[in-house]
């Protein structure tokens, strides 16, 4: 949930000088923006896992902080649980082999945290939410022993009034859940993507990200189960968006206007209307002042880090200081195993630079791409969605015919056409089969009951396998 500030208790006073630091800030991006002060390199790419650790039952294990000592330097971090820590790996291009380079650091990292995790009777997990869960696991002496976790649940508390989170999600099966902090969103983990932009094709990659969003994660879910309920397909999307929803301005983020969610609309003029709209919308919820000149924007982006849209835009420095922009793309859940999470990242990468140059969101009114989305999110492959020039089409039909455009924009990215072509033809192979990461799942426990440690068990044997979902077996 972002980077670690200094501490976790604030004054009035720092909410009123956070607030004077970030409106100065907002409006200096603003005059980069139109004076084209901003780095112009694109195509640089990362990645975040955010990954889950379990014990040899395959119930969730509160011991990152100490796996994380063992892994030391590695670029891992914990996350909201001591049920959960982060890889990242290092930002490199996406031309030539970048996709392969950077799913290979990654599975390093995790072959090191298997390692020494065996020593502490653990083994990391990539799933999106843990079947194995129960909600008596996210109390609060579960929360990572740090300052921004303890002061995002203080501030997002205030925020609420008192009252309690509240999370329903009507899927296959109802959960009606009331919890008293934010450690319900623990129970959500992801794997997100970065891609560096040069400013004049922001405008046009943020709004291709909304609109590619639904067939992207109908071709990824993976997160079907949440204490012991069959939700939706990909559960952690309606789960995030109620675990940490905290009012705006009178109240205004429960209205059209979310801190958590898909976005309040396309961009119309250009990528300072977002910021603006954080400035106007979004009350400051850790208001730590730092000392740092305002060309560093570090209110800006520490504020920017506390508002949750699926695709945001995100403020950054290239190696010489020169301040750029990178889309995160974070719809798409942890797992099932690397290879899928390539392919993934391939599909979406390779679509956006595909259809970005049409403009697709002026043929798609944003509410239907809104609506596209959350279809996907609980129906996956299954879901029926609206696309231009096509109308209303099955998911999974439409993920057929978006591959060719998805690999026309990886060769237009400079992305090897072999490496593009083994990672496209695992979504074709995912699609042919309707075998998702949630489908899996779902048909484990149709054959062996509701086991879920059972679940979780066979689930993690066959991720370190190392074989695409499509090729896991019951």
């Amino acid at each position: 949930m972002g980077e670690e500030i200094g501490a976790s208790r604030f004054r009035p006073a720092d909410f009123e000088a956070f607030k004077r630091r970030l409106q100065r800030e907002t409006a200096l991006l603003e005059t980069w923006l139109q004076e084209d002060r901003l780095s112009g390199r694109r195509g640089m790419a990362g990645v975040e896992l955010e990954a889950w650790l379990v014990d040899g039952e395959g119930r969730p294990a509160a011991v990152n902080e100490a796996l994380i000592q063992r892994l030391a330097p590695r670029p891992v971090v914990p996350e909201l649980a001591r049920y959960n820590l982060e890889f990242n790996v290092t930002p490199r291009p996406l031309a030539g082999s970048g996709l392969a380079e950077m799913a290979a650091e990654l599975e390093d990292h995790l072959a090191a945290a298997r390692q020494e995790g065996a020593a502490l009777g653990v083994t990391p997990l990539a799933i999106g939410t843990l079947p194995s869960l129960v909600a008596g696991d996210l109390g609060a002496e579960a929360m990572s022993p740090s300052n921004r976790y303890h002061a995002l649940n203080e501030q997002v508390l205030a925020r609420r009034r008192g009252r309690p989170i509240h999370v329903v999600i009507p899927g296959r099966e109802h959960l009606d859940l009331t919890h008293c902090d934010v450690m319900l969103e623990a129970a959500a983990t992801s794997y997100q993507l970065h891609l560096q932009l040069a400013p004049e094709e922001a405008l046009a990659a943020y709004n291709t990200a909304l609109v590619i969003s639904a067939p992207v994660l109908a071709a990824a879910v993976n997160s079907p189960f949440l204490f012991g309920r069959d939700l939706w397909a990909e559960t952690r999307i309606p789960l995030f968006e109620q675990a940490v929803e905290v009012g705006g301005y009178g109240d205004a983020a429960f209205g059209p206007v979310r801190r958590v969610g898909f976005g309040s609309g396309y961009l119309r003029a250009g990528v300072g209307e977002l910021f603006r709209e954080n400035l106007a919308h979004f009350p400051v919820l850790l208001p730590e002042l730092r000392d740092t000149p305002p060309e560093r924007l570090a209110h800006l982006r520490l504020h920017n880090g506390t508002i949750w849209r699926w695709n945001r835009l995100l403020v950054g420095f290239d190696d010489d200081g020169t301040p750029h922009l990178r889309l995160e793309h974070r719809t798409l859940p942890a797992g099932p195993s690397g290879i899928d999470q390539s392919a993934n990242a391939a599909f979406f990468y390779g679509l956006l630079a595909g259809m970005m140059g049409a403009e697709p969101w002026r043929a798609l009114p944003f509410d239907q791409a809104r609506d596209n989305f959350y279809q996907a999110a609980r129906l996956g492959l299954d879901a029926h969605l609206i696309w231009p020039e096509r109308g209303r089409v099955t998911a999974r039909a439409l993920v057929e015919g978006l591959l060719s455009t998805a690999a026309e924009g990886l060769a237009r990215l400079g992305v090897e056409a072999v490496l593009a072509g083994r990672l496209l033809a695992v979504i074709a192979e995912r699609v042919l089969q309707g075998r998702t990461g949630a489908r899996w799942q779902r048909d484990f426990v149709a054959q062996y009951g509701r086991d879920w440690n059972a679940l979780v068990r066979a689930y993690r044997d066959r991720q370190v396998g190392g074989e695409p979902v499509h090729r896991w077996s019951l």
